[in-house]
Order: C-alpha cells, then sequence, then structure tokens
C-alpha cells in the first residue's frame, strides 16, 4: 500500500507518454485530511529545476493538499516556457481536486534540458485524478521511475495506530543533498508542520544526506513528508522520529541497492572521530574515491587505496594511527598490516568498510557502490 498505508490517503500512477517505453509516468498522492501539515527537504544544489523552484513557494506556509511528480523528463533549464507547464501542472491538480494551486507540490525527474510535452502531461494529471484510490499506492510508485530497475517502498505501523508509509525514485546520482531521488512519506499522525519539518531533517540527515553513489548532486531532488491527522492520535515523538528514519533508511538502502549497475553495496563505517563532521567527511572520501570503488568491484581488498582517500581530509587524525576492517578482518592497524588481506571475503553484495580514527568519540556511516563497466555504460547511454 505504501504511501496509502496512513489514513487519509488516495494515489494514483497513469501513463502520459511522456516515456518512450511506454511506462508509467504520471504519478499522484492526495492528501484528503483533516490534516495538511506537510514538510520539504530539497537539493542544495544551486542550479534548480522549476518544478523545485514552484515548490519552495508552495511549502512555505506549511500546507500541503497534493503532490504531483512526473518522469521522462526533468523540467530543468527550460526556462520560462518550463516553469509555466510546472505552474499549468499546479493548476489542472488544483481545478480537479477542488484546492488552490498553491498547495501543490510539483517534482520532475529524467533529462535537463528538454521541454515536457505539456499536453500530454496535463492529460495524465486528468486521468491520476480519476484513478485515485487507496488501493493505487504501488502504480504510483511505478510512475516516478526513470533508470530504476525496481520501484521502492516502505512502511512502519505503530502499535499505537498511527502509521508511515513511503515510495522513492533513484538508482545513481546518489550524493549529498539527498540524491537524484524523488521521495513522498505520509502519516496519519496528528502533527503540525513545525514536527514534521523537525523530524523530517533529522532523518534525512543520517540516511538519504548518507548517501554517496558517485559524488553527483541532482537539480531536482525532493523529501516530502505530507501528514493527515486521520488517525486521530498524537504520537510519542521520540516513536514517530524512530520509525520515520527507519522508513527513511528502508528506502535509501533501496535506492544504494538499485543504483545503476553497481554489483557492491558498501558500507563505510567511521568511528574514533573528533566529530561527527569529521566522520562524515572521512567516510564521503572514502566513497568517492573510484580507485578504491573499482577494486571493490574486482573484489580486490586494497585497504591501501582506503587510506589515501582518508589522507586527503582535514579530518583531526594521526595518520600512523588508524584501524581499518573490511569485512571484519582487521587489515591495517596502528599504521602497519594486520591480518592478511586473502582473509577478507569481497564476494558477497554488502561490504562493511570500518575505519577507526582513534581521536574521539563521534562516528557516522557513509553508503556508496562500487565502480562497475555498467555504470559507465548506462551513464554514457542515457540521453540516447
Amino acid at each position: 500500500m505504501t504511501v496509502t498505508v496512513a489514513k487519509g490517503f488516495v494515489a494514483a500512477g497513469v501513463v502520459a507518454g511522456l516515456k518512450k517505453n511506454g511506462n508509467k509516468d504520471v504519478s499522484l498522492v492526495v492528501n484528503q485530511g483533516p490534516l495538511k501539515a506537510a514538510a520539504t527537504v530539497f537539493t542544495t544544489n544551486r542550479c534548480l529545476a522549476n518544478p523545485v523552484l514552484w515548490s519552495k513557494q508552495v511549502i512555505a506556509d506549511g500546507e500541503v493538499e497534493a503532490i504531483i511528480l512526473n518522469s521522462g523528463g526533468a523540467n530543468c533549464y527550460t526556462g520560462s516556457e518550463g516553469f509555466q507547464t510546472t505552474h499549468a501542472t499546479a493548476e489542472k491538480v488544483a481545478e480537479l481536486l477542488g484546492v488552490s494551486a498553491g498547495d501543490v507540490l510539483v517534482c520532475s525527474t529524467g533529462l535537463i534540458g528538454d521541454q515536457l510535452d505539456r499536453p500530454k502531461l496535463l492529460a495524465g494529471v486528468e486521468a491520476a485524478a480519476a484513478g485515485l484510490s487507496t488501493e493505487n499506492g504501488l502504480q504510483a510508485a511505478e510512475a516516478i521511475m526513470t533508470t530504476d530497475s525496481v520501484s521502492k517502498t516502505a512502511q512502519r505501523v505503530s502499535g499505537a495506530g498511527w502509521a508511515i508509509g513511503g515510495m522513492a525514485k533513484g538508482a545513481g546520482m546518489l550524493a549529498p543533498g539527498l540524491a537524484t531521488m524523488l521521495v513522498v512519506i505520509t502519516t496519519d499522525a496528528v502533527l503540525t508542520s513545525d514536527i514534521l519539518d523537525a523530524t523530517l531533517r533529522n532523518a534525512t540527515r543520517v540516511t538519504f544526506d548518507r548517501l554517496d553513489s558517485d559524488g553527483c548532486m541532482s537539480t531536482n531532488d525532493t523529501v516530502a513528508l505530507l501528514g493527515s491527522g486521520a488517525s486521530g492520535i498524537t504520537p510519542d515523538i521520540a516513536e514517530f522520529q524512530r520509525l520515520l528514519t527507519e522508513v527513511c533508511h528502508d528506502l535509501a538502502q533501496q535506492l544504494l541497492t538499485d543504483a545503476e549497475g553497481s554489483s557492491h553495496d558498501i558500507e563505510i563505517a567511521v568511528t574514533g572521530a573528533a566529530s561527527e563532521v569529521d566522520a562524515v567527511m572521512v567516510g564521503r572520501s572514502v566513497a568517492r574515491n573510484n580507485l578504491f570503488k573499482a577494486a571493490i568491484y574486482g573484489n580486490d581488498p586494497n585497504w591501501g587505496r582506503i587510506l589515501a582517500a582518508v589522507g586527503t581530509t582535514s579530518a583531526e587524525f594521526d595518520p600512523y594511527n588508524i584501524d581499518v576492517t573490511i569485512n571484519g578482518v582487521s587489515v591495517s592497524r596502528l599504521g602497519q598490516p594486520d591480518q592478511p588481506r586473502d582473509l577478507v571475503d569481497l564476494t558477497p553484495r554488502k561490504v562493511v568498510i570500518g575505519i577507526n580514527l582513534n581521536t574521539g568519540t563521534e562516528a557516522a556511516t557513509i553508503y556508496t557502490n562500487d565502480l562497475t563497466h555498467k555504470y559507465v555504460t548506462e551513464n554514457s547511454e542515457y540521453s540516447s
């Protein structure tokens, strides 16, 4: 049921003809209330797509009636015509639902620089509005896919009687500032937009923002959290934060596993740091090191590449007091070799890199994937 597991939400996913492959490409999620609370987190890229520019205005008052999403085109760097398409999309949703266009979030994903076919898109909006149902959460998730091989959904249900559901798209360009992703999360818990905003930012900081597949950042990234209050239950905030973070982590891991052409999911756990900022910095440096990522693809436990990447950062540490493990095998300790590297088994898909800076008590985990031939192939043919 994904985004419709929470009471008060209906959804739809339809074919509008925006994609060359003929798959679903327009998704609509509607909050039927009674509350219309919402929060969003957007990409930190300065080059923003038209839907992000629009949606930043929409979320200013913390109220959202619906979110409309399309795949088959990013509507980025498409000038005034592109912004007019975004505006017209929100207006069409508003007309069909009897709400204000200023309460409709708009998201787009796909190739940058191409105009969306506005008549097809608006016809898709009409079809989606006509197909809204509590049963169509999966179709909505399918309609936002681009290079994704599978749709991504997650849900958690509290024993207290409220729920959180979510859907996401993304398969590459996973880097800080979220990822090349669109994410819609819904909840029927009774919460204000201020609380939704605070808990969403706490959750994305340690989940989506810790994905770093290839060091690239999108122009369209949006994570939206909508609250209907339809359960009538005000949750324990700590429990809500925990379950929301679990949903975000679940979706983030699905994005990682579906990263374009990858064959390994890599978890880089940095401990013993002087600060969380240092831990994140070190983890990102390793995650973005193409030599390291290529070694993992080749099942080569070349731990020297890990230490070389750590050394490029400004984090606080003694270069000769760092410990490194790969899948539980201590390969380097105190600046020297430890256990033989041939004890490391890199044939499983999951790889865990442990880096102890032996400097402080802070920690952070970054998630990445290996660099494969398929990744190069997919991204060299993306616009063809």
